[in-house]
């Protein structure tokens, strides 16, 4: 059996690599077969740029990303599939079942059963392939706890941007504003539940959102991935509100402008990252209880409508490099392993 698997071999520079497997499948392991995964246009476009620092963790939670970063390396974070083999030690029931797994873009591989994730009934392969999206989302409502009537912006409207706005959709919000550059994305937000959505920071009608006793917003997330967002988010945010930061910038440094009225305005900065579960949270919610509510929520929302462009492994280059010059009309990237 080939495996076909994808390589950073430095930066801007794709492989697409191919290997023999064993056919006999380790005791302790099962064996499955990708049918799609999905390309993160956050930290996957820092690897392929070369924006992480060499030397770094990755994720120390996550055993396939537990080992100081380098190249060439694989990585990648959302693949389904199905179960085609088990070893000695494994139930046979586990042929045949459709798993998730946070595991890098190949056609094949070996893996526990304990780092598999059973896709529940009704969910499609190509809306389980959000659910690390979707669990960052969560997270990023979970740190943010949104209250009744506030004014709540989210800057950046990728896929975790779009998936945060339709989360905050079901409460009931003065307002909803979002913030991106891209108008088709703006337009998916605005489907997702945006009350209003801008291309900038200048527009009039900013003004007449906030003609109210209580200026700026209550509550802000910045997930746009550029660290120049940062100062738009503090500028936007008013007095004793709180910006949840959930962007990784990698190695791009972000300067901070901090004089002028950020000294008295008491603004909480926040870092949500979905590794970890707020303490406050801890007491009730495991990292399984999320990941039940994100299965809700993809059932609920389908965001497989978000999925722009396929492409065949062999095309992984043309999709890196398409993310990468931030087309217009891409939302979200997946490869295909047809066999």
């Amino acid at each position: 059996m080939k495996n076909r698997f994808l390589v950073f071999n430095n930066p801007f520079e794709i492989l697409v690599k191919e290997r023999n497997l064993d056919v006999k499948v380790p005791d302790d392991t099962v064996l499955v077969e990708s049918f799609c995964s999905g390309i993160s246009a956050g930290t996957e476009l820092l690897v392929y740029r070369g924006e992480i620092p060499e030397g770094m963790l990755l994720d120390p939670l996550i055993p396939e990303f537990s080992e100081t970063f380098s190249y060439p390396t694989q990585y990648g974070y959302a693949t389904v599939g199905e179960v085609i083999d088990v070893g000695a030690n494994v139930d046979n029931k586990w042929i045949g079942r459709r798993v998730f797994s946070f595991n890098p873009h190949e056609s094949h591989f070996f893996t526990s059963v304990k780092d598999l994730i059973e896709i529940p009934d009704g969910i499609g392969y190509e809306d389980a392939i959000f659910l690390p999206n979707m669990e960052t989302a969560l997270n990023l409502i979970m740190d943010g706890s949104p209250v009744i009537g506030e004014n709540v912006a989210v800057i950046g409207q990728g896929i975790v941007g779009l998936l945060t706005t339709s989360l905050l959709n079901s409460f009931p919000l003065d307002n909803l504003v979002t913030f991106d550059t891209i108008i088709k994305r703006r337009r998916v937000s605005l489907e997702f539940g945006a009350s209003h959505t801008f291309g900038s920071f200048e527009e009039p009608m900013m003004n007449s959102i906030f003609d109210k006793e209580y200026k700026g917003f209550d509550l802000v997330y910045e997930v746009s991935g550029n660290p120049g967002s940062l100062n738009n988010a503090i500028d936007i945010t008013g007095y004793n509100g709180r910006i949840i930061i959930g962007s990784w910038y990698g190695n791009k440094k972000s300067e901070l402008s901090l004089g002028d009225s950020f000294h008295r305005s008491r603004i909480n900065l926040i870092t949500s990252q979905v590794s970890t579960i707020d303490p406050k949270f801890s007491g009730r919610w495991t990292k399984e209880r999320r990941f039940s509510v994100a299965w809700d929520m993809l059932r609920a929302i389908k965001p497989s409508r978000l999925v722009t462009h396929e492409y065949p492994i062999e095309e992984a280059k043309v999709a890196y490099d398409n993310l990468h010059q931030n087309s217009d009309d891409i939302l979200q990237v997946i490869l295909k392993y047809d066999t």
